[in-house]
């Protein structure tokens, strides 16, 4: 029977989770898929559930609603004294303000619960009206503050501002509960049920309150402001209190909260017998573990949402996969350039051939094999160049077979480029637009000259291509050991003979036929074991030649 998962397995898996989303990111931008940063499911994983995975338990209560409805007000009674500013303006809270009790009274601690703000040491009540370009929270201790409960003023959710309902964003994706300060004005607002309908897909528990209310006379109208408010939002209210406007208690903190029933409006009249509750110990009476437990539910609920969630991320990369894929097949299926390849010289050829074929002899036997082909070519340099001279041959073989190269070069780009200009009218929409940034303007012709330049700058034989022979070669001698063998004979052998037949020929006097023939001869005589065995390399390495 398998055991049921514990804590820590749920916060290595969530840990995994952002690693393997990160790394997915990185891959998914060159599909032109932006990172996630900035999607509520994405946001929710790192305020919400990587920022808690550590901390003690705690409950994020955070004092949330639109502009000018007293959110301070309130915030100051549940804090049980002036520690937010309460401006008559409109988005007069432009920072976040945190109470902590004593035992959380730890910067590190704050740091990690709420990553997206610069802390700040809390001096005044005015701090968070002050403008700034960093997202900054004011936090202290809170005298009044019930333990393992923080309290948050936010700013306005629909404020102008985009700086400011972007602040209070961050503070609802981290905070367990949203006190909601509602008003006659602010209850149906556009962008107060925006805000609150996204907590409410994360399961955010609410607790409402309508403040600056006439008890008397609002009474009747209570129920259906709190039934627009639950239809268009969602919410199911875990608390409902009203408060009425008195602009003096509320400065010396001595407003009334009435406790309103969230299912059942009161019967009329019944608004002067509403008992007086006490906002604070009702926070604090909360059921902590179920309402952590609801929170991070919630979020994952909403960061598995098949529309707007990790899935919906996944099936976007997906799709732009699919294309890139397409796009690979059509470029897979098209033909893009077809040409004759100029061959190496032959004369090229052997000489590698020869130099790999040097370069296992021993090394009395190359020093041998050496000075006789040293000999050789000095002894043969006239007749050569008379050769030449009469052939007309002045040009570089190398040199000619440059520039065919060259040209064949240029040519295959040309023919690649016309095709992908074809393509980049008719191509899918993933090629079109990329062929036609590549192709737009002096690009082909910027292309081929830079394919020519860079072509010039290379040798004509080089280290890559040496290093591919030999691997040929190495490859024929190591499936030829037979055959390597026999040839190895005839090169030692043809060492040991070359000077004493090069003393035979001087002493039978056929140097007297002058040093062009007699080296000629001697050469000729001489190097029949090299040569045979040149030619051998030559056809097993290239014709593929089995063991002799």
């Amino acid at each position: 029977m398998n055991d049921p998962p514990t804590y820590q397995s749920f916060a290595d898996q969530v840990r995994r989770l952002d690693r393997a989303i990160r790394a997915l990111s990185g891959r998914a931008a060159a599909l032109g898929i932006p990172p996630p940063d900035g999607e509520e499911w994405f946001d929710l994983l790192q305020n919400k559930l990587l920022a808690e995975l550590d901390l003690p338990p705690l409950l994020v209560a955070a004092i949330v609603g639109g502009t000018n409805i007293g959110k301070s007000v309130v915030f100051n009674h549940l804090a049980g004294e002036p520690a937010s500013a309460a401006s008559p303006l409109a988005a007069g809270t432009k920072h976040p303000v945190c109470l902590v009790p004593a035992e959380l009274a730890d910067r590190r601690l704050l740091a990690r619960l709420f990553e997206r703000f610069k802390l700040c040491d809390w001096r005044s009540p005015s701090d968070p009206l002050g403008e700034s370009p960093e997202d900054l929270m004011f936090w202290r201790e809170g005298k009044n503050v019930p333990p393992r409960l923080l309290l948050l003023d936010a700013p306005d959710v629909d404020s102008d501002a985009e700086v400011n309902w972007r602040r209070a964003k961050a503070i609802r994706q981290t905070a367990d509960v949203l006190v909601a300060v509602l008003t006659q004005q602010k209850y149906n607002d556009a962008a107060v049920k925006r805000f609150f309908r996204t907590a409410v897909e994360a399961d955010k528990p609410i607790v409402v309150v309508f403040n600056q209310c006439d008890v008397s006379s609002d009474a009747e109208y209570w129920p259906r402001w709190l039934a627009t408010f639950r239809e268009n939002t969602g919410a199911r209210p875990e608390l409902v209190y009203a408060v009425p406007y008195d602009r003096r208690a509320a400065e010396e903190l001595r407003l009334p909260f009435y406790a309103i029933p969230p299912d059942v409006p009161p019967p009329p009249g019944a608004e002067a017998a509403l008992p007086a509750a006490d906002l604070r110990a009702d926070l604090a009476a909360l059921r902590f573990d179920e309402i952590k437990i609801r929170t991070f539910r919630g979020a994952i609920r909403r960061m598995l949402d098949p529309h707007n969630g990790l899935p919906a991320y996944l099936d976007s990369i997906r799709a732009a996969a699919g294309e890139f894929s397409r796009a690979a097949d059509a470029l897979a299926a098209t033909e893009l350039a077809r040409v004759a390849w100029p061959s190496l010289p032959a004369a090229v050829l052997v000489d590698e051939i020869h130099y790999w074929w040097n370069d296992s002899r021993p090394p009395w036997s190359r020093r041998v094999h050496g000075f006789y082909r040293s000999l050789g070519r000095g002894a043969t340099w006239p007749l050569r160049t008379a050769w030449n001279s009469m052939a007309k041959q002045h040009a570089d073989p190398l040199a000619g077979f440059q520039q065919r190269e060259r040209e064949t070069v240029v040519l295959a780009v040309g023919k690649l480029l016309d095709e992908l200009g074809r393509l980049s009218s008719v191509g899918n929409d993933v090629l079109r637009p990329r062929l036609q940034r590549l192709l737009g303007g002096r690009a082909r012709a910027d292309i081929l000259e830079r394919v020519r330049l860079a072509h010039e700058s290379l040798p004509a034989v080089d280290k890559d291509y040496r290093d591919f022979l030999r691997a040929e070669l190495e490859a024929w001698r190591s499936g030829n050991p037979r055959a390597v063998r026999f040839l190895q004979s005839l090169d030692r052998a043809a060492a040991l003979a070359r000077p004493a037949l090069t003393v035979t020929l001087f002493c039978t006097g056929l140097h007297f036929a002058g040093d062009l023939a007699g080296q000629a001869a001697a050469q000729a005589a001489g190097a029949t074991a090299g040569h045979l065995a040149t030619e051998a390399a030559i056809a097993g390495g290239i014709a593929g030649g089995g063991d002799a």
